[in-house]
């Protein structure tokens, strides 16, 4: 056990990546489109394999099969709801009223929004189930029907105060994440409250039309600083150095580098971002990592097909 600074860092350029996505393209395009599913799947084993913390790799285990039957999945799923609800609006609406109509359609949006929480809270066990460090695999244990009921209480509230709820919302819905995650035998754990938030999220709000809303990056450079700065792990605490100035500057450079190369750019851009988040995050603190012990998960891919449905990304950290 010592006590020490585990930094991370990244080490993928944007020309490997360039070649990756470029060979990715073609080989989708030739098997119109059912290579999409691998061409995806090299992407992610290529962030995680140039991404270090203290001096080791992490590796990504998901296959491009999974996700191509977690997509089939989806898809019946989804065509299954649509022959239902068109079923029931001929029923129910055959005579043209616009209650029922409206009726319907308020229901098809409700169905879609609990479709979407389902799918990132599956698309998230199974992103951690298949990533691990130094041979340990991740996992994450939050409850499909807890975070359904955080997410509706969460958007009402938010809609009912004009958005005022927005960083309380964001905060429950980072300590929900974080402490249904695991390393091997070792829970994370996130104590905060979000009254912090409040006040940057309200000095956002002033500032967005003086700013032309460029202070929104502050206040992400902030969230990212607190969520971060409140998750521990077995004896350790992360932390990120993110500044807002420092964030805008990294989106102008690569706004520029896209622009200008006309797209080319564009995973010079990715690998930068990367980087950029990697140089800023440390984890301080004293954590017995020969204590922890492997904790095997399985998980399916429909969630993931079901959140690459409706383009919900879930990201690959917490």
């Amino acid at each position: 056990m010592n006590t020490s600074t585990a930094t991370f860092r990244y080490h993928g350029t944007g020309g490997s990546l360039f070649g990756l996505v470029f060979v990715n393209g073609l080989l989708t395009i030739l098997t119109l489109g059912i290579y999409s599913f691998w061409a995806k799947n090299k992407v992610r084993e290529f962030h995680y394999s140039h991404t270090e913390m203290d001096g080791d790799r992490f590796a990504y285990h998901g296959t491009g099969g999974e996700l191509f039957s977690g997509a089939l999945k989806a898809s019946g799923i989804l065509i299954v709801l649509g022959i239902v609800f068109s079923v029931l609006t001929a029923l129910l609406g055959g005579d043209g009223s616009p209650t029922i109509t409206i009726a319907m359609t308020l229901t098809f949006y409700v169905g879609i929004g609990l479709l979407v929480c389902f799918a990132i809270n599956n698309a998230r066990r199974y992103r951690l189930s298949r990533s691990s460090w130094r041979g340990i695999r991740f996992s994450f244990h939050g409850d499909s029907a807890e975070f359904l009921r955080m997410m509706v209480k969460g958007a009402l509230l938010s809609i009912v105060t004009l958005g005022f709820y927005t960083p309380y919302f964001q905060n429950q819905r980072r300590a929900f994440f974080v402490n249904n995650a695991r390393f091997g035998s070792e829970p994370f754990m996130y104590k905060a409250d979000g009254s912090e938030l409040m006040g940057e999220y309200i000095k956002a709000v002033l500032l967005s039309i003086p700013t032309l809303g460029l202070y929104w990056l502050w206040y992400t450079a902030f969230k990212h600083r607190y969520f971060w700065g409140n998750t521990t792990m077995r004896g350790g605490r992360f932390r990120s150095s993110v500044t807002g100035g420092e964030l805008l500057k990294l989106h102008f450079v690569n706004a520029l580098l896209v622009i200008f190369t006309l797209g080319i750019g564009t995973t010079w851009a990715i690998a930068r971002t990367q980087a950029f988040w990697c140089d800023n995050m440390a984890l301080h603190g004293t954590v017995d990592w020969a204590a922890i012990q492997q904790r095997a998960q399985e998980a399916a891919a429909t969630g993931e097909g079901i959140a690459d449905s409706f383009d919900v990304d879930v990201g690959i950290g917490m």
